[in-house]
């Protein structure tokens, strides 16, 4: 293969070697707040927040931090929607020294369980919202963690919505212990900021523990260091270069948790010194409104999003031409989306691609250039990207011929976590095998062909069969589950369960609706499946073992209008 056929590809604005320096993560915001101390730094509903504001916020926060015994080394769990104190207390979990670790909203109480034991996280952040407090409660009494840190929506929100909130949505409002176990998110900050500075080897100190379940579906945490993740955030900086600093509006409603949202807006923003328009999630019209009123420059998002906005009736009443540029990622783009969007809004949109293991973007289509249909872009600066023979990795593909895509920058993590047969496994030549198969072509874009095997795409969010089969076959009538990903129109993938019940449980005594009733408190939302069959027999290899491949051609033929399955329900 030619040596980095890609720099063809690049704009004469950016440079493949271009300098990444190597700092704290926290710098990020340290920057700004020294940069653009009286600009917007958040809009939370309409709650406004200065970058001084963060700045001494955050402060507090970390003093807070290590009053409680938060140091080098000790996790911390943020367990949130988008929301200030989501913020705050990330860098304030940086500042005080220790270790931030993401927890997903959508997880049961039994995912939370077991991330909480693997990663030795010792104290959470949550809100006293009924949607989060009692799965984290119970999470509390059975783990490790010492104390939990909770903060209120109203807390965050304006006048009057503060005073409205209780009246109107009691019932969303879960009631919090007064005891050991329990700090409020404001007595946290209760104090004069003075934490003490922690010095770092940038290059080997975890900044975030992110967890990425890989191809076996085996939650692994990602070590990402300070300058992983703070090489990253220059890497998507330096890839807009009409950026302007101080000036952008970030619409902020992908997931902070999620490692495309935490470094493509969240710290992104910071990094360029942007107002974040937060919201808590995606909602279609209140975001639209958002547009419309508050003029964002940058969204990224995930298909999904765009394919909603696209689709939406009403759209025409929505003023989009704010928008300059759009990142999008999670999911691969559709052609007619990408076109649709871009028409509507008036702006570039250009598909990424990235891993957690790689802070995560690795690649994009350049906003000056060819945005080829199907190609997940060239490499970022200072990132290079191998296709090697998926047996023999050590044998590189020529030019336009498939192989595993590998990817090696100052970006990739530095292993998993208390999992060192899986890091081992998971480098080759110091470059991260991701599983992806693609080729590349000889202006440098690389094309995916295949992604992981057997993970679902659910709008963005990785589903892994594995955990969606072991919670169905805690149900007492399952004999045999196989669970694959099928095409949706709307999130991309959907989750289908193929299932056998034991001899003597009917399908009609066991339902759709009731087996999803009975898994409702044991999967998050994303990995429930939409659509679950029941069949007399489930399709097995030579050697007895349940196989997929047969459901998925039979899907795809579907699909394609030909038929197929044996479906009895």
């Amino acid at each position: 293969m030619a040596v980095q056929p890609w720099l063809k590809s690049y704009s004469k604005r950016i440079r493949w070697d271009m300098d990444i320096p190597v700092k704290p993560l926290y710098s990020l915001l340290d920057d700004a707040v020294a940069r653009f101390p009286g600009n917007l730094a958040i809009d939370f509903l309409d709650k406004t927040y200065t970058y001084s504001e963060v700045g001494c916020l955050v402060r507090h926060a970390a003093a807070g931090f290590q009053k409680l015994g938060v140091g080098k080394g000790i996790k911390v769990g943020l367990f949130l929607p988008n929301c200030p104190q989501f913020v705050i207390a990330y860098y304030g979990i940086l500042k005080a020294g220790g270790t931030v670790v993401n927890f997903s909203p959508l997880y049961s109480e039994e995912e939370l369980l077991k991330q909480v034991e693997d990663s030795e996280t010792d104290f959470m952040v949550t809100l006293s919202l009924t949607a989060l407090y009692p799965k984290i409660a119970g999470v509390l009494r059975r783990s490790r963690i010492k104390q939990l840190i909770v903060g209120t929506l109203q807390e965050a929100l304006p006048f009057p919505k503060n005073w409205l909130f209780p009246l109107l949505k009691g019932k969303d409002i879960a009631k919090v212990p007064s005891d050991a176990k329990h700090v409020s998110f404001k007595s946290l900050l209760a104090n004069d900021g003075g934490y003490k500075p922690v010095s770092f080897n940038l290059k080997e100190d975890i900044a975030v523990l992110q967890y990425t379940g890989g191809t076996t579906g085996v939650s692994k945490g990602a070590m990402l260091t300070h300058a992983n993740l703070y090489a990253n955030t220059q890497q998507a900086v330096a890839w807009f270069p009409d950026v302007e600093f101080g000036k952008e509006r970030m619409m902020g409603v992908l997931p902070f948790f999620h490692v495309f949202a935490m470094t493509a807006v969240m710290n992104f923003s910071i990094a360029t010194g942007a107002a974040i328009i937060m919201r808590p999630r995606f909602e279609l019209e209140p975001v639209l409104n958002d547009i419309a009123k508050k003029k964002p420059t940058m969204m990224p998002g995930v298909p999904t999003m765009y394919t909603a906005i696209n689709n939406y009736p009403k759209l025409s009443q929505f003023d989009l031409t704010s928008i300059k540029m759009c990142l999008s990622g999670g999911a691969p783009l559709p052609l007619a989306v990408k076109q649709r969007f871009e028409a509507l809004a008036g702006c570039k949109l250009v598909e990424g691609y990235g891993l957690t293991e790689t802070s995560p973007v690795a690649c994009c289509n350049p906003i000056e250039g060819a945005n080829k249909e199907k190609s997940i872009g060239i490499p970022l600066p200072g990132t290079t990207v191998t296709i090697v023979d998926r047996d023999d990795p050590e044998k590189l593909m020529p030019l336009g011929e498939a192989g595993e895509i590998c990817i090696s920058g100052p970006q990739v993590m530095k292993g998993y976590w208390r999992n060192p047969e899986a890091s081992a496994s998971t480098f080759t030549n110091g470059m991260l095998r991701t599983g992806d198969v693609g080729f590349m072509d000889d202006e440098g874009y690389i094309f995916i062909i295949d992604r992981k095997k057997d993970l679902i795409l659910v709008g963005g969010f990785n589903v892994y069969p594995r955990t969606v089969e072991e919670a169905i076959y805690r149900h007492l009538a399952v004999a045999e589950v196989t669970v694959i990903g099928i095409p949706d129109e709307y999130a991309g993938e959907a989750v289908k369960a193929f299932v056998k019940l034991k001899e003597g449980a009917q399908s009609t005594q066991t339902t759709a609706d009731q087996l999803r009733e009975f898994l409702r408190d044991k999967l998050g939302k994303h990995e429930m499946p939409k659509h679950i069959e029941f069949r007399k027999e489930l399709p097995k290899t030579m050697i007895g073992k349940l196989s997929k491949k047969e459901l998925v051609a039979e899907e795809k033929a579907k699909a394609a209008g030909k038929g197929g399955g044996d479906a009895r329900s």
